[in-house]
């Protein structure tokens, strides 16, 4: 058999690939050294079953516990938050009645009569206080009608009104007779 002499350019294109060949070998042997310390490393950091079937733990001894995960997920409950529903939360069920307590007697009568009006509010401004020597604290109110009305602990206003207590940021004041006591802030002017 006669063997042909090989073209240049078959023998260019194997000595392309067997350069390529030596260069990824060369490559990877500068590689290899690095990736299979940081192999080793991270082997130590955390051990795997590779470590255990060397280390001659029995593998059968490891907690695992495959029959859990073919349990199905609990139902849900009827509180199930939806962060999507922007609704009031419902009002709670009555609580039972229980056989042993007594239904309430209901009242069949006319009604009663109706309860007495709120009483309206003191209808003054507390515009300040005014102090004298000798005289005391005097209160200084408006009634929004122009001219300012002045008091003392214990004066009546507008022929309706008593002063009780003069304070500092408010006045305590009440009808005549009594009722409706209430604190007047200072509000200025």
């Amino acid at each position: 058999m006669a063997t042909e002499p090989a073209s240049p350019q078959r023998l260019r294109a194997v000595l392309l690939g067997i350069l390529a060949v030596a260069v990824v070998a060369l490559v990877a042997y500068w590689l290899w050294p690095a990736a299979s310390s940081s192999r080793a490393a991270s082997n130590q950091q955390r051990p795997g079953r590779q470590q255990a079937a060397t280390s001659g733990v029995n593998p059968a001894a490891l907690d695992v516990r495959l029959e859990a995960l073919k349990v199905p997920p609990p139902q849900p409950t009827d509180a199930e938050r939806n962060p999507f529903r922007f609704q009031p939360k419902p009002p709670p069920p009555p609580p039972p009645a229980s056989s042993g307590t007594q239904p309430q007697a209901t009242r069949t009568g006319p009604p009663g009569p109706p309860p007495p009006p709120p009483i309206p509010p003191i209808p003054l401004k507390f515009i300040g206080t005014l102090e004298r020597r000798g005289t005391g604290k005097v209160a200084i109110f408006s009634d929004n009608r122009g001219t300012p009305l002045y008091g003392r602990e214990g004066d009546i206003i507008l022929g309706q009104y008593r002063i009780v207590r003069i304070g500092v940021e408010s006045v305590v004041m009440e009808y005549l007779d009594g009722r409706g006591r209430q604190t007047i802030p200072l509000r200025g002017q």
